[in-house]
């Protein structure tokens, strides 16, 4: 019987280590939860005051507190670290807050991250500020974008579309009333496509009116054409569409200025307009010119993009924009319309230059980071905007019936704006929704 004991305790002993182990790989969420967390935990605990102190985030105490520990205590004056108000465990990490004593700012503690992430045995570690003199140390247990999945709670709702998930497990939301103009960057494979195809997929749900402009000839657009309001296949076809949204954006400053507001969210419900959404596929194709004629249509199309770019925030009409590179090699206007976008996704590039187009100019500690991603795992990006804040992100695989589905799912959701009518994509009764575009031919404008 003894035999016996040891023997299921021994195999008791085992299948919980197999256990774990196969947790560690195919559900890292409940390897960490198990054992990770309490690991980690313990560990931060212990190391805490000799790790902040090695990392040199440790500043000499005040002169009252010195002089208080040294005379009063009779104890040898140590120099401070941040100080621990709170920690709690997450399904895929750990949260400090902790408050930053005189002497530190929150950029000490983001250039120590690396070092603090070797120090307690996590994947990463991100700082965020969240108030004036505390942050938040957001460790990461596990590769989280490793396999995506967006959290439960991610939710589109008014202007806000959850694509991806940051590396720190939350969503990364794109949210048009703070961030209205966006660039989007990647190679080919890169995961571009599957970014704007969760876009879509978000944006179909909500009361808002798409535009494409997939200068491809609709290859990838065309499918969407249930849910969208207008469409444009060839660079003629988005001059002329263009120029019809920069006058939408004049009528809808004048209905402003009837009511004397500024801005399109201080309007009556029953007198606002819909938002208005345009989404550009290959930007570069817009820049292009092959023949000297076609350079009048390249002026005209980009002076009103910039237009767009510069003044349709308030009027509720916001670009996204999506390119391989997007550089002063386009041509005149590239530069300026770039400047005018304010969130930047940055996929995997094939060089420097390019990450720096899409990240040096708002947060140029980024640039690296972009640099680095995998070519084996596409949809990972870097995102930032002018805040100088950027984390690393990763769009969920979603197929293009899915993206499909949505689109025919919410088509009662078009709007009706008379001035894209004749923009609007046709679909016949029983036609299959993928194929070549089905766009109604309109001439171009004079």
């Amino acid at each position: 019987m003894t035999d016996l004991a040891v023997y299921v305790e021994a195999a008791g002993a085992a299948s919980a280590a197999g256990g774990l182990g196969y947790a560690k790989v195919h559900a890292p969420r409940v390897y960490w939860s198990l054992v990770g967390l309490p690991v980690t935990w313990g560990r931060f605990t212990w190391s805490y005051q000799s790790t902040m102190d090695v990392c040199g985030l440790t500043v000499q105490p005040s002169g009252f507190r010195a002089f208080v520990t040294r005379n009063v205590a009779r104890r040898e004056v140590r120099q401070v670290a941040p100080k621990v108000r709170r920690v709690r465990g997450t399904s895929t990490g750990l949260r400090v807050t902790l408050r930053l004593p005189a002497g530190l700012e929150p950029a000490d503690i983001t250039a120590s991250t690396e070092r603090l992430r070797h120090a307690w045995g996590v994947h990463a570690v991100t700082v965020a500020e969240t108030k004036p003199g505390y942050v938040e140390l957001r460790m990461t247990g596990y590769d989280v974008l490793s396999r995506v999945r967006l959290p439960r709670s991610a939710r589109s709702s008014g202007l806000v579309v959850p694509v991806a998930v940051r590396d720190d497990g939350t969503a990364f939301e794109r949210d048009y009333r703070k961030v209205p103009m966006a660039l989007t960057l990647g190679a080919t494979h890169s995961g571009k496509s599957m970014y704007l195809r969760n876009l879509v997929k978000g944006l179909a749900s909500l009361p808002v009116a798409l535009v494409g402009i997939d200068c491809k000839r609709g290859v990838e657009q065309s499918a969407y054409r249930p849910r969208l309001s207008a469409l444009a296949t060839t660079p003629d076809q988005a001059s002329a569409l263009v120029d019809v949204l920069v006058g939408e954006m004049e009528d809808r400053f004048d209905l402003l200025a009837r009511h004397g507001v500024s801005d399109m969210w201080e309007l009556p419900a029953g007198e606002r307009p819909v938002p208005l959404v345009v989404l550009v596929d290959e930007i570069a194709e817009l820049f292009l010119i092959s023949s000297k004629k076609d350079e009048e249509r390249r002026e005209r199309l980009v002076t009103a993009l910039i237009r767009l770019a510069q003044m349709a925030r308030a009027v509720g009409i916001y670009l996204e924009i999506c390119g391989q590179r997007f550089g002063s090699e386009l041509g005149r206007g590239a530069t300026m319309l770039r400047a005018q976008l304010t969130g930047r996704v940055v996929h995997r590039v094939n060089d420097k230059q390019t990450a720096e187009m899409g990240l040096g100019d708002v947060a140029p500690d980024a640039v690296a980071a972009a640099g680095l991603i995998r070519a084996d795992r596409p949809g990972t990006a870097v995102a930032a905007d002018t805040s100088g804040g950027w984390s690393r992100i990763r769009t969920p695989h979603v197929s293009r019936a899915e993206v499909v589905a949505a689109c025919l799912r919410y088509a009662h959701l078009v709007p009706d704006l008379p001035a894209l009518e004749s923009f609007r994509p046709h679909v016949p009764a029983g036609a299959p929704v993928s194929g070549p575009s089905l766009v109604k031919p309109r001439p171009v404008a004079e």
